[in-house]
C-alpha cells in the first residue's frame, strides 16, 4: 500500500486510496485499545473538535497520535488554531499613550494592569506588525488538574507555542471589543516588574459590561486551575 506520511493517502482532500490490510487494522485497534488513557478523554470536547477537522488534518493528527504511543495529548502547535490576530506597533509609543487610548475607548484599567503597564520593561514594537494568538486551557496542554505558571509555560513552549510580547496585553484589550461576559484571559508573557515592584502578567477580562485590562501575579510558582485559558503566541 502506498501512502504519504499518514494512514490517509493524498487524493484531493486526503482520503483513503487503498484499503488498510486486516493486519494493519488489528495493530491500530490494539494500540488504541491498550494505550489510551480513557479516563482523560473529554467526549464533548473531542466531538466538537472532530466536527471542525478536515480529513487531511485528522489523518495528520491520527498518525502523530500513533507515533506517540497512542497517548491522547496535544501533538504540537500546528494543531492549535489561531484564535485572534492582533496588530502591534500601532503608534501607541508608551504606557501613557496606552492609558489614554484605553480611557478614550471606554475600557477600564485595574491596579495590577496599571502597575504592569507602567513597568520599566514594558516594550512596544517599533514597527507595524501582527501576531497570531492561541487561546488554550491549562487542561488542553496536559494539566487537567492545574499547574504552576512555570510548568504551564514549559509545556506550552515544548508544544511549539511561544510567549507573547508584553504589548499583546493592552493591544488585545483595545482590539477585543466583543469579549464575552465572564471571560478572563491571562497573557502568556515574560513577567515584568510593574511600577509597584511586583512581577506581573497582563489579564484581559470582561466583568458585566466593563472591559478590563488588568494583571495577575507573575511568580513562577503561582498555581492555575485546569479550566483557566491562557493566550500564547502561535509560532510562524
Amino acid at each position: 500500500m502506498t501512502t504519504d506520511s499518514s494512514p490517509l493517502a493524498e487524493k484531493g482532500e486526503t482520503t483513503m486510496s487503498k484499503a488498510v490490510s486486516r493486519g494493519q487494522a488489528l495493530e491500530i485497534s490494539a494500540r488504541v485499545a491498550t494505550q489510551i488513557n480513557w479516563d482523560e478523554l473529554d467526549g464533548d470536547k473531542l466531538q466538537v473538535e472532530v466536527i471542525n477537522l478536515s480529513s487531511a488534518e485528522f489523518g495528520s493528527r491520527f498518525t502523530a497520535f500513533l507515533k506517540n504511543g497512542g497517548r491522547p495529548q496535544v501533538i504540537g502547535a500546528v494543531n492549535f488554531p489561531i484564535w485572534k490576530t492582533v496588530k502591534l506597533g500601532t503608534g501607541l509609543a508608551d504606557a501613557c499613550k496606552f492609558r489614554e487610548a484605553l480611557k478614550n475607548g471606554g475600557f477600564r484599567i485595574g491596579d495590577w494592569g496599571n502597575y504592569t503597564l507602567g513597568g520599566p520593561d514594558f516594550k512596544v514594537s517599533p514597527k507595524k506588525t501582527s501576531i497570531g494568538l492561541v487561546n488554550v486551557s491549562v487542561a488542553e496542554i496536559g494539566f487537567k488538574d492545574g499547574a504552576t505558571r512555570k510548568d504551564i509555560y514549559e509545556r506550552a513552549l515544548s508544544l511549539g507555542l511561544q510567549l507573547c510580547p508584553n504589548e499583546v496585553g493592552p493591544q488585545l484589550r483595545l482590539q477585543y471589543k466583543d469579549q464575552p461576559k465572564g471571560e478572563g484571559l491571562p497573557i502568556a508573557m515574560e513577567p515584568i516588574a510593574g511600577s509597584g515592584g511586583y512581577l506581573g502578567v497582563f489579564y484581559v477580562g470582561r466583568r458585566d459590561d466593563d472591559l478590563w485590562l488588568d494583571g495577575s501575579i507573575g511568580r513562577p510558582g503561582v498555581f492555575w486551575f485546569g479550566r483557566v485559558r491562557w493566550v500564547f503566541a502561535r509560532r510562524k
